[in-house]
């Protein structure tokens, strides 16, 4: 037997860092993200000879230990490791023997939430491999207990839910980790031409994201205003990005976004860097009306609006900086899993 799974990755397009605690929990957070074709994957095949082999096929990391009913979690494969841990603490309850192969579409680091999708497509392969009884809420929530609990990993509430999910979606946070997911129905006509007109541009830098989300939540623990009152205009942004969607007023989204840039970098200073800003108001100066840091900031992937016919001369402007535009398309599903 061999067990699979793929979820995808996501474009924040709105509200992004108001669904990290503990800015959401004091005053709630909303967010808008849309899944692409870029993902997450993972394979499970059964063993029977009392081993357990993680394979990380994109960082080329290969494990192979002895089969317990809680492996280490010792800094090699930590997601693997704590996914496999809590799988048989609360549904195995014993040791299981198996191999598991992972890859993902983007470096890690990247800011299209790449660690916690990895969580909820390895955790959705042992969940089709067990038969295991979680709906779309029960995963998603599992996946962030998993990576933000029991692995102590900082960051935010969206990745797991737009992973498992899928599709355009309006997200909202509130206290005792409570989220509700709403679909927006965006038509079609509208999401090509958004698909068409935003470019996602790879910086071909990294940032370790916990740092800069540990920043931002310290800005909030601490009382700082000028922080806090840059999340409550991203939630605000998060509501103004729905509405355009919907009743199809593209022409907006540039401005939407330009919008969120300027309070993103109010919420830490780690969040922008001269590069970053460089590389911003050069899109603008080509044609971008618009665009964003995707997921934390700090370096990874940006997004800008280009209207009309400016998508190749914003994407020919920024060849000098050594990034790269990558292709995708919209996705509306999220975690699937099979086995045969």
């Amino acid at each position: 037997m061999i067990i699979r799974s793929k979820a995808p990755l996501r474009i924040g397009l709105a509200g992004g860092g108001s669904d990290v605690s503990p800015y959401s929990d004091l005053y709630g957070g909303a967010i808008l993200n849309a899944t692409i074709s870029l993902y997450a994957y993972a394979t499970i095949v059964p063993r029977n000879d009392g081993k357990i082999v993680l394979h990380s096929i994109d960082k080329n990391e290969f494990h192979e230990l002895k089969s317990a009913e809680s492996i280490p979690v010792n800094g090699i494969l930590n997601l693997h490791r704590g996914v496999y841990n809590r799988v048989v603490k609360d549904f195995a309850r014993k040791p299981l023997s198996f191999t598991l192969s992972t890859s993902v579409d983007a470096p890690a680091g990247s800011g299209l939430g790449t660690s916690s999708t990895l969580v909820v497509a390895i955790l959705g392969a042992f969940a089709e491999w067990l038969k295991l009884p979680l709906g779309e809420y029960d995963l998603a929530k599992l996946a962030y207990d998993i990576e933000r609990v029991d692995l102590g990993m900082a960051g935010g509430k969206q990745d797991q839910y737009a992973a498992t999910f899928g599709g355009v979606n309006f997200m909202e946070f509130a206290g005792n980790d409570n989220v509700i997911v709403n679909p927006l129905r965006i038509k079609d006509i509208y999401l090509n031409e958004l698909s068409h007109n935003l470019v996602l541009f790879y910086t071909q830098t990294s940032r370790l994201s916990s740092k800069i989300i540990e920043a931002q939540s310290a800005n909030v623990i601490k009382n700082d205003q000028k922080s806090i009152e840059a999340m409550h205009q991203l939630k605000k942004q998060s509501v103004m990005m729905k509405e355009a969607l919907l009743r199809g007023n593209l022409n907006k989204i540039g401005e939407i976004l330009d919008f969120g840039w300027t309070f993103k970098k109010q919420m830490a200073e780690e969040i922008s860097n001269p590069l970053l800003d460089e590389i911003y108001e050069t899109a603008r100066a080509n044609g971008a009306s618009g665009g964003k840091i995707s997921g934390a900031g700090g370096g990874g992937f940006m997004i800008f609006y280009c209207p009309g016919d400016n998508r190749s001369r914003v994407i020919e402007s920024l060849k000098r900086f050594g990034g790269e535009a990558k292709r995708y398309e919209f996705t509306t599903q999220g975690l699937v899993t099979w086995s045969f």
